[in-house]
Protein backbone atom coordinates (compact mmCIF):
# COMPACT_ATOMS: atom_id res chain seq x y z
CA UNK A 1 0.00 0.00 0.00
CA UNK A 2 1.45 3.43 -0.91
CA UNK A 3 1.16 6.02 1.59
CA UNK A 4 2.01 9.50 0.72
CA UNK A 5 2.28 12.12 3.65
CA UNK A 6 2.02 15.59 3.12
CA UNK A 7 2.41 18.91 5.63
CA UNK A 8 1.14 22.31 4.12
CA UNK A 9 2.26 24.67 6.76
CA UNK A 10 4.47 24.18 9.72
CA UNK A 11 5.85 27.65 10.81
CA UNK A 12 8.66 27.32 8.27
CA UNK A 13 9.91 24.27 9.58
CA UNK A 14 10.87 20.98 8.49
CA UNK A 15 7.63 18.76 9.93
CA UNK A 16 8.10 16.62 12.30
CA UNK A 17 4.37 15.64 11.64
CA UNK A 18 6.14 13.67 8.61
CA UNK A 19 8.97 12.25 9.58
CA UNK A 20 7.93 10.80 12.65
CA UNK A 21 4.60 9.03 11.14
CA UNK A 22 6.78 7.92 8.20
CA UNK A 23 9.30 6.07 10.35
CA UNK A 24 6.54 3.96 12.04
CA UNK A 25 4.78 3.35 8.69
CA UNK A 26 8.09 2.28 6.93
CA UNK A 27 8.65 0.15 10.12
CA UNK A 28 5.31 -1.40 9.55
CA UNK A 29 5.76 -2.03 5.80
CA UNK A 30 4.30 0.55 4.32
CA UNK A 31 5.53 2.39 0.83
CA UNK A 32 5.78 6.09 2.19
CA UNK A 33 6.37 9.50 0.35
CA UNK A 34 6.21 12.99 1.98
CA UNK A 35 5.71 16.03 0.56
CA UNK A 36 6.02 19.49 2.27
CA UNK A 37 3.67 21.90 -0.07
CA UNK A 38 5.02 24.79 1.90
CA UNK A 39 7.98 25.01 -0.01
CA UNK A 40 7.14 21.97 -3.01
CA UNK A 41 4.57 21.81 -5.53
CA UNK A 42 1.80 19.64 -4.98
CA UNK A 43 2.31 16.26 -6.44
CA UNK A 44 -0.50 16.02 -8.78
CA UNK A 45 1.82 13.63 -10.84
CA UNK A 46 2.19 11.06 -7.95
CA UNK A 47 -1.35 10.80 -6.81
CA UNK A 48 -2.10 8.38 -9.63
CA UNK A 49 -0.18 6.21 -7.81
CA UNK A 50 -1.02 6.82 -4.34
CA UNK A 51 -3.51 4.34 -2.24
CA UNK A 52 -3.67 6.97 0.53
CA UNK A 53 -2.86 10.66 0.66
CA UNK A 54 -3.08 11.70 4.39
CA UNK A 55 -2.50 15.73 5.51
CA UNK A 56 -0.89 16.95 8.73
CA UNK A 57 -3.11 19.41 10.66
CA UNK A 58 -1.11 20.49 13.21
CA UNK A 59 -2.46 24.14 13.34
CA UNK A 60 -5.15 26.17 12.16
CA UNK A 61 -3.30 27.27 8.74
CA UNK A 62 -1.98 24.01 7.78
CA UNK A 63 -5.55 22.73 7.92
CA UNK A 64 -7.28 25.86 6.02
CA UNK A 65 -4.27 25.00 3.31
CA UNK A 66 -4.83 21.38 3.09
CA UNK A 67 -8.29 21.50 2.40
CA UNK A 68 -8.45 22.83 -1.23
CA UNK A 69 -5.34 20.47 -1.76
CA UNK A 70 -7.80 17.18 -0.38
CA UNK A 71 -10.35 18.04 -2.90
CA UNK A 72 -7.81 18.55 -5.59
CA UNK A 73 -6.36 14.79 -4.86
CA UNK A 74 -9.78 13.74 -4.99
CA UNK A 75 -10.59 15.18 -8.33
CA UNK A 76 -7.73 13.97 -9.62
CA UNK A 77 -7.78 10.17 -8.08
CA UNK A 78 -11.58 9.62 -6.93
CA UNK A 79 -10.81 6.18 -5.75
CA UNK A 80 -8.15 7.69 -3.72
CA UNK A 81 -8.95 7.05 0.31
CA UNK A 82 -8.41 10.92 2.40
CA UNK A 83 -6.66 10.61 5.96
CA UNK A 84 -6.61 13.64 7.62
CA UNK A 85 -4.22 13.52 11.48
CA UNK A 86 -2.96 16.12 14.24
CA UNK A 87 -4.12 18.52 16.66
CA UNK A 88 -6.63 20.03 14.19
CA UNK A 89 -8.34 16.45 13.13
CA UNK A 90 -10.90 15.39 15.55
CA UNK A 91 -12.00 18.62 16.70
CA UNK A 92 -13.09 19.94 12.72
CA UNK A 93 -14.18 15.82 12.19
CA UNK A 94 -17.40 16.61 11.05
CA UNK A 95 -16.37 19.57 8.06
CA UNK A 96 -13.54 17.25 7.24
CA UNK A 97 -15.97 14.36 6.67
CA UNK A 98 -18.25 16.18 4.60
CA UNK A 99 -14.67 16.29 2.38
CA UNK A 100 -14.68 12.98 2.00
CA UNK A 101 -12.49 11.61 5.01
CA UNK A 102 -11.71 7.98 5.47
CA UNK A 103 -9.44 8.25 8.33
CA UNK A 104 -9.10 11.26 11.21
CA UNK A 105 -6.41 11.15 13.55
CA UNK A 106 -5.87 12.77 16.85
CA UNK A 107 -3.92 12.89 20.03
CA UNK A 108 -0.51 10.93 19.40
CA UNK A 109 -1.22 9.87 16.22
CA UNK A 110 1.96 7.43 14.82
CA UNK A 111 0.45 4.23 16.49
CA UNK A 112 -2.81 4.71 15.74
CA UNK A 113 -2.36 5.81 12.03
CA UNK A 114 -0.54 2.35 11.91
CA UNK A 115 -3.57 0.79 12.56
CA UNK A 116 -6.09 2.50 11.12
CA UNK A 117 -4.01 2.15 7.81
CA UNK A 118 -3.71 -1.47 8.47
CA UNK A 119 -7.72 -2.07 9.11
CA UNK A 120 -8.20 0.11 6.12
CA UNK A 121 -5.72 -2.58 3.84
CA UNK A 122 -7.60 -5.35 5.56
CA UNK A 123 -11.56 -3.82 4.74
CA UNK A 124 -12.41 -3.51 8.04
CA UNK A 125 -14.10 -0.70 9.17
CA UNK A 126 -12.30 2.47 10.94
CA UNK A 127 -14.23 4.48 13.54
CA UNK A 128 -13.69 8.01 12.61
CA UNK A 129 -12.39 10.23 14.69
CA UNK A 130 -10.20 8.54 16.71
CA UNK A 131 -7.97 10.51 19.31
CA UNK A 132 -5.12 8.70 20.98
CA UNK A 133 -3.78 9.72 24.43
CA UNK A 134 -1.79 6.06 25.04
CA UNK A 135 1.97 6.57 25.84
CA UNK A 136 4.13 5.93 22.83
CA UNK A 137 7.47 4.24 22.29
CA UNK A 138 8.51 6.42 19.80
CA UNK A 139 11.10 6.01 16.66
CA UNK A 140 13.93 8.27 15.45
CA UNK A 141 11.86 10.49 12.70
CA UNK A 142 12.79 9.72 9.71
CA UNK A 143 13.86 12.53 7.60
CA UNK A 144 15.61 10.77 4.62
CA UNK A 145 12.78 12.04 2.08
CA UNK A 146 12.26 15.73 3.59
CA UNK A 147 13.86 19.02 1.23
CA UNK A 148 16.52 19.99 2.92
CA UNK A 149 17.17 22.03 6.33
CA UNK A 150 18.66 24.78 4.59
CA UNK A 151 15.77 25.78 2.48
CA UNK A 152 13.56 26.31 5.76
CA UNK A 153 13.33 29.29 8.38
CA UNK A 154 16.99 30.33 9.31
CA UNK A 155 17.95 31.81 12.78
CA UNK A 156 19.08 35.60 12.19
CA UNK A 157 21.38 36.27 15.28
CA UNK A 158 22.28 39.57 17.42
CA UNK A 159 25.51 39.23 15.21
CA UNK A 160 23.37 39.58 11.41
CA UNK A 161 24.35 36.00 10.70
CA UNK A 162 22.40 33.09 9.61
CA UNK A 163 22.28 29.42 11.09
CA UNK A 164 20.28 27.05 9.67
CA UNK A 165 17.95 25.94 11.69
CA UNK A 166 16.48 22.10 12.71
CA UNK A 167 13.05 21.25 14.62
CA UNK A 168 12.06 18.53 17.22
CA UNK A 169 9.95 17.97 20.11
CA UNK A 170 10.70 16.62 23.80
CA UNK A 171 6.63 16.52 24.59
CA UNK A 172 3.77 16.50 22.90
CA UNK A 173 0.14 17.88 24.65
CA UNK A 174 0.06 20.24 27.70
CA UNK A 175 -1.05 19.75 31.32
CA UNK A 176 -2.47 23.41 31.45
CA UNK A 177 -5.84 24.46 30.17
CA UNK A 178 -5.71 28.10 28.69
CA UNK A 179 -9.29 28.13 27.44
CA UNK A 180 -8.07 29.80 23.96
CA UNK A 181 -5.58 27.20 23.27
CA UNK A 182 -6.61 24.67 20.56
CA UNK A 183 -4.27 22.18 22.07
CA UNK A 184 -6.89 21.78 25.20
CA UNK A 185 -9.81 20.28 23.54
CA UNK A 186 -7.37 17.46 22.64
CA UNK A 187 -5.23 16.81 25.21
CA UNK A 188 -7.27 17.91 27.88
CA UNK A 189 -4.72 18.56 30.23
CA UNK A 190 -2.23 15.84 29.33
CA UNK A 191 0.86 15.96 27.90
CA UNK A 192 3.05 12.93 26.55
CA UNK A 193 6.99 12.69 26.35
CA UNK A 194 9.32 11.85 23.84
CA UNK A 195 11.90 9.54 24.86
CA UNK A 196 15.37 11.28 25.97
CA UNK A 197 17.12 9.39 23.09
CA UNK A 198 15.19 9.59 20.64
CA UNK A 199 14.88 13.16 20.65
CA UNK A 200 18.89 13.43 21.08
CA UNK A 201 18.80 10.91 18.06
CA UNK A 202 16.65 13.46 15.83
CA UNK A 203 18.99 16.03 16.94
CA UNK A 204 22.28 14.31 16.02
CA UNK A 205 21.08 13.29 12.64
CA UNK A 206 19.84 16.52 11.87
CA UNK A 207 23.22 18.50 12.90
CA UNK A 208 25.14 15.92 10.55
CA UNK A 209 22.83 17.12 7.91
CA UNK A 210 24.15 20.81 8.69
CA UNK A 211 21.77 22.11 11.42
CA UNK A 212 23.18 24.89 13.87
CA UNK A 213 20.35 25.90 15.46
CA UNK A 214 17.43 23.41 17.23
CA UNK A 215 13.64 24.67 17.53
CA UNK A 216 11.90 22.92 20.60
CA UNK A 217 8.20 22.66 19.31
CA UNK A 218 6.98 21.48 22.88
CA UNK A 219 3.86 23.89 22.92
CA UNK A 220 5.75 24.68 26.63
CA UNK A 221 9.27 22.75 27.64
CA UNK A 222 8.83 23.05 31.17
CA UNK A 223 5.50 20.78 31.29
CA UNK A 224 8.26 17.84 32.45
CA UNK A 225 11.32 19.93 33.37
CA UNK A 226 13.63 17.03 34.38
CA UNK A 227 13.05 15.69 31.10
CA UNK A 228 13.31 18.70 28.92
CA UNK A 229 16.41 20.20 30.59
CA UNK A 230 18.32 17.01 30.72
CA UNK A 231 18.02 16.85 26.88
CA UNK A 232 19.51 20.44 26.87
CA UNK A 233 21.89 19.66 29.26
CA UNK A 234 23.16 16.71 26.90
CA UNK A 235 22.66 18.73 23.83
CA UNK A 236 25.18 21.16 25.05
CA UNK A 237 27.49 18.50 26.39
CA UNK A 238 27.23 16.99 22.46
CA UNK A 239 26.85 19.93 20.66
CA UNK A 240 28.47 23.37 22.22
CA UNK A 241 28.35 24.89 18.95
CA UNK A 242 24.44 24.41 18.33
CA UNK A 243 21.97 26.64 19.73
CA UNK A 244 18.59 26.28 20.16
CA UNK A 245 14.75 28.31 21.38
CA UNK A 246 12.01 27.39 23.51
CA UNK A 247 8.62 28.19 24.25
CA UNK A 248 7.43 28.56 28.59
CA UNK A 249 4.49 29.68 30.02
CA UNK A 250 4.66 32.70 31.76
CA UNK A 251 3.83 30.61 34.39
CA UNK A 252 6.65 28.69 34.40
CA UNK A 253 8.91 30.82 33.95
CA UNK A 254 7.88 32.12 37.20
CA UNK A 255 7.85 28.55 39.19
CA UNK A 256 11.50 27.92 37.32
CA UNK A 257 13.40 31.33 37.88
CA UNK A 258 15.89 29.30 39.67
CA UNK A 259 16.02 27.05 36.47
CA UNK A 260 16.93 30.36 33.90
CA UNK A 261 20.55 30.42 33.78
CA UNK A 262 20.69 27.09 32.54
CA UNK A 263 19.19 28.28 29.28
CA UNK A 264 21.53 30.95 29.21
CA UNK A 265 24.58 28.88 29.90
CA UNK A 266 23.43 26.16 27.29
CA UNK A 267 22.78 27.99 24.34
CA UNK A 268 19.55 28.75 24.28
CA UNK A 269 19.12 32.02 21.59
CA UNK A 270 15.68 33.30 22.86
CA UNK A 271 12.30 31.75 24.61
CA UNK A 272 8.92 32.75 23.11
CA UNK A 273 5.80 32.78 26.02
CA UNK A 274 2.92 33.17 25.48
CA UNK A 275 1.83 36.65 26.86
CA UNK A 276 -1.43 36.70 25.57
CA UNK A 277 -2.47 40.38 26.79
CA UNK A 278 -1.46 43.01 29.62
CA UNK A 279 -4.74 42.98 31.12
CA UNK A 280 -4.75 41.02 34.21
CA UNK A 281 -9.13 40.50 34.03
CA UNK A 282 -8.59 39.12 30.27
CA UNK A 283 -5.58 36.88 31.40
CA UNK A 284 -8.48 35.66 33.87
CA UNK A 285 -10.57 34.78 31.06
CA UNK A 286 -8.09 33.07 28.81
CA UNK A 287 -7.23 31.16 32.26
CA UNK A 288 -3.33 31.68 31.49
CA UNK A 289 -1.92 30.87 35.29
CA UNK A 290 -0.23 34.44 35.28
CA UNK A 291 -0.57 38.30 36.01
CA UNK A 292 0.39 41.39 33.77
CA UNK A 293 2.37 41.92 37.39
CA UNK A 294 4.39 38.61 37.08
CA UNK A 295 4.94 38.95 33.38
CA UNK A 296 6.77 42.24 34.21
CA UNK A 297 9.10 40.37 37.22
CA UNK A 298 9.81 37.73 33.95
CA UNK A 299 11.20 40.60 31.84
CA UNK A 300 13.43 41.42 34.36
CA UNK A 301 14.75 38.60 35.05
CA UNK A 302 15.35 37.89 31.61
CA UNK A 303 17.22 41.29 31.38
CA UNK A 304 19.50 40.93 34.40
CA UNK A 305 20.19 37.40 33.13
CA UNK A 306 20.87 38.46 29.20
CA UNK A 307 18.38 36.06 28.19
CA UNK A 308 16.19 37.23 24.91
CA UNK A 309 12.67 37.29 25.10
CA UNK A 310 9.99 36.64 22.38
CA UNK A 311 6.86 37.33 23.82
CA UNK A 312 3.44 36.93 21.70
CA UNK A 313 0.10 38.23 22.07
CA UNK A 314 -3.64 37.92 20.90
CA UNK A 315 -3.63 41.64 20.60
CA UNK A 316 -7.27 41.91 19.36
CA UNK A 317 -10.41 40.28 20.99
CA UNK A 318 -13.90 41.21 22.50
CA UNK A 319 -12.32 42.26 25.98
CA UNK A 320 -10.81 45.21 24.87
CA UNK A 321 -11.18 48.82 23.11
CA UNK A 322 -8.99 51.81 21.06
CA UNK A 323 -8.01 52.47 24.88
CA UNK A 324 -6.91 49.03 25.88
CA UNK A 325 -5.15 48.62 22.63
CA UNK A 326 -2.92 52.10 23.23
CA UNK A 327 -2.19 50.86 26.91
CA UNK A 328 -0.78 47.51 25.23
CA UNK A 329 1.44 49.83 23.03
CA UNK A 330 2.81 51.70 25.86
CA UNK A 331 3.96 48.87 27.80
CA UNK A 332 5.66 47.49 25.39
CA UNK A 333 7.81 50.90 25.08
CA UNK A 334 8.39 51.14 28.63
CA UNK A 335 9.27 47.38 29.21
CA UNK A 336 11.97 47.90 26.11
CA UNK A 337 10.45 45.51 23.74
CA UNK A 338 9.68 46.87 20.56
CA UNK A 339 12.57 45.13 19.06
CA UNK A 340 11.42 41.50 20.88
CA UNK A 341 7.99 41.74 19.58
CA UNK A 342 7.32 40.16 16.19
CA UNK A 343 5.30 43.09 14.31
CA UNK A 344 2.08 40.35 13.03
CA UNK A 345 1.74 40.04 17.05
CA UNK A 346 0.84 43.12 17.10
CA UNK A 347 -2.16 42.52 15.10
CA UNK A 348 -2.95 39.25 15.87
CA UNK A 349 -7.25 38.48 16.05
CA UNK A 350 -7.99 35.78 18.57
CA UNK A 351 -9.20 32.70 16.77
CA UNK A 352 -11.90 30.85 18.76
CA UNK A 353 -11.79 27.10 16.78
CA UNK A 354 -14.56 24.69 17.09
CA UNK A 355 -14.34 22.46 20.56
CA UNK A 356 -12.91 25.79 22.89
CA UNK A 357 -13.10 26.34 26.09
CA UNK A 358 -13.83 30.01 25.23
CA UNK A 359 -17.30 28.70 24.31
CA UNK A 360 -17.85 27.95 28.28
CA UNK A 361 -17.72 31.98 28.73
CA UNK A 362 -20.60 33.69 28.63
CA UNK A 363 -19.18 36.82 27.64
CA UNK A 364 -17.94 34.91 24.54
CA UNK A 365 -20.77 33.60 23.54
CA UNK A 366 -22.50 37.24 23.29
CA UNK A 367 -19.92 38.23 20.46
CA UNK A 368 -20.13 34.98 18.37
CA UNK A 369 -22.50 35.20 15.59
CA UNK A 370 -22.17 32.04 14.11
CA UNK A 371 -19.77 28.56 13.49
CA UNK A 372 -17.81 28.59 10.03
CA UNK A 373 -16.81 25.23 9.56
CA UNK A 374 -14.78 26.05 5.98
CA UNK A 375 -12.97 29.10 8.41
CA UNK A 376 -12.88 26.55 10.79
CA UNK A 377 -13.58 29.20 13.37
CA UNK A 378 -16.65 30.71 15.37
CA UNK A 379 -16.72 34.50 13.94
CA UNK A 380 -16.98 37.03 16.08
CA UNK A 381 -17.55 40.88 15.69
CA UNK A 382 -16.52 43.25 18.53
CA UNK A 383 -18.89 45.47 19.68
CA UNK A 384 -17.77 48.39 18.48
CA UNK A 385 -17.19 48.45 14.49
CA UNK A 386 -14.03 50.61 14.80
CA UNK A 387 -11.77 48.08 17.18
CA UNK A 388 -12.06 45.66 13.94
CA UNK A 389 -11.67 48.32 11.74
CA UNK A 390 -8.08 49.18 13.67
CA UNK A 391 -7.26 45.51 13.84
CA UNK A 392 -7.34 44.74 9.71
CA UNK A 393 -5.88 48.42 9.11
CA UNK A 394 -2.66 47.07 11.27
CA UNK A 395 -2.92 44.08 10.08
CA UNK A 396 -2.43 45.44 6.24
CA UNK A 397 0.27 48.29 8.03
CA UNK A 398 2.62 45.11 8.93
CA UNK A 399 2.02 43.12 6.10
CA UNK A 400 3.06 45.29 3.58
CA UNK A 401 6.10 47.25 5.85
CA UNK A 402 6.90 43.68 6.64
CA UNK A 403 7.25 43.17 2.98
CA UNK A 404 9.16 45.83 2.25
CA UNK A 405 12.05 44.82 4.62
CA UNK A 406 10.87 47.79 7.23
CA UNK A 407 12.34 47.21 10.70
CA UNK A 408 10.33 46.26 13.91
CA UNK A 409 10.65 49.97 15.37
CA UNK A 410 9.68 51.29 12.23
CA UNK A 411 6.71 49.38 11.92
CA UNK A 412 5.88 49.65 15.64
CA UNK A 413 6.00 53.24 15.36
CA UNK A 414 4.00 53.40 12.35
CA UNK A 415 1.36 51.26 14.23
CA UNK A 416 1.95 53.59 17.22
CA UNK A 417 0.29 56.86 15.20
CA UNK A 418 -2.64 55.28 13.14
CA UNK A 419 -3.73 53.44 16.70
CA UNK A 420 -3.51 57.14 18.36
CA UNK A 421 -5.38 57.96 14.94
CA UNK A 422 -8.10 55.64 15.82
CA UNK A 423 -8.36 56.66 19.31
CA UNK A 424 -8.73 60.54 18.33
CA UNK A 425 -5.92 61.57 20.02
CA UNK A 426 -4.20 64.65 18.72
CA UNK A 427 -1.89 65.90 18.92
CA UNK A 428 -0.37 62.26 18.96
CA UNK A 429 2.24 61.79 21.47
CA UNK A 430 6.08 61.66 20.51
CA UNK A 431 7.86 58.41 21.52
CA UNK A 432 11.87 58.13 20.64
CA UNK A 433 12.03 55.20 18.75
CA UNK A 434 15.31 53.58 17.99
CA UNK A 435 15.65 52.64 14.85
CA UNK A 436 18.56 49.00 14.79
CA UNK A 437 18.59 46.16 12.65
CA UNK A 438 16.10 43.66 12.98
CA UNK A 439 18.98 41.49 13.76
CA UNK A 440 19.91 43.33 17.15
CA UNK A 441 17.59 40.71 19.03
CA UNK A 442 17.71 36.43 17.14
CA UNK A 443 14.61 35.84 15.99
CA UNK A 444 13.26 32.81 13.31
CA UNK A 445 12.98 34.27 9.65
CA UNK A 446 9.10 33.30 9.55
CA UNK A 447 6.38 35.99 10.75
CA UNK A 448 3.42 33.81 11.31
CA UNK A 449 2.71 31.20 14.77
CA UNK A 450 -0.43 29.67 14.49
Amino acid sequence: MNIHLISTYNMGRQPFGLASPAAWLRDAGFEVTCTDCAIEPFPAAAIANTDIIAFYLPMHTATRLAVPLAQRARKLHPGIKLCFYGLYAPTNADYLKSLGADIIIGGEYEEELVKALKRLQANQPTENPQTNMGRQQFRVPDRSALPSPNRYAKLLTSEGKQRITGYTQTTRGCKHTCRHCPIVPVYNGHFRVIQKDVVMADIRQQVENGVEHITFGDPDFLNGPGHSIHIIEAMHQEFPHLTYDVTIKVEHLVKHRQRLPIFKDSGCAFITTAVESMDDAVLQIFDKGHTHSQFVEVVSAFRDLNLVMNPTFVAFHPWMDTEAYLRFLETIVELDLIEHVAPIQLAIRLLIPNASKLLDVPATRKVISHYDAAALVHQWQHPDPQVDALQQTIEDIVDKLTASGASRAEIFGHVWEVAHKFAGKNPIPSMQLEIADRATVPYLNEPWYC
